[in-house]
């Protein structure tokens, strides 16, 4: 189901996605997670927080054009089938109506760390760095 989902760009229901995340998280011995690409909508975020009672202490959001993203999507020749034109422009359709007011509500409550990631992967790496040093001092002089 969750192939089928991802091939046609359309996003996994919540409570699947909240459910794998969840058992993940309580089976680790970690206290402090990243998670890549969730929440993907608003009603994502919503259940995410009501579910597991945890707001993130920052999102990071890479910002990169269409243009760009679309150029390294195709070019990432890892044999997907979800990679082809079609598919990435539904993607980024659906991104735009639907990711964008999670980080927009982030934004709003000063939680979103934005990284130019047009950059090269080196300078990528070092901004992303640089955001988890200054969580970790801001999470140190708050304990």
């Amino acid at each position: 189901m969750i192939q089928n989902m991802i091939k046609e760009g359309k996003i996994v229901p919540s409570e699947v996605t909240i459910k794998l995340l969840q058992n993940a998280m309580l089976e680790s011995a970690n206290n402090k997670f990243l998670i890549d690409g969730f929440p993907r909508n608003e009603e994502n975020r919503a259940a995410f927080e009501a579910v597991t009672k945890i707001e993130p202490a920052f999102v990071l959001f890479f910002e990169c054009s269409e243009e760009e993203m679309e150029r390294r999507l195709l070019g990432r020749n890892q044999g997907r089938e979800d990679d082809n034109i079609e598919t990435i422009r539904k993607r980024f359709k659906v991104f735009m109506e639907s990711s964008i007011p999670v980080v927009e509500y982030y934004e709003s409550k000063g939680k979103v760390c934005k990284i130019d990631a047009a950059k090269p992967i080196e300078e990528v790496f070092e901004a992303v760095k640089a955001v988890f040093t200054t969580q970790d001092a801001v999470e140190s002089s708050e304990n």
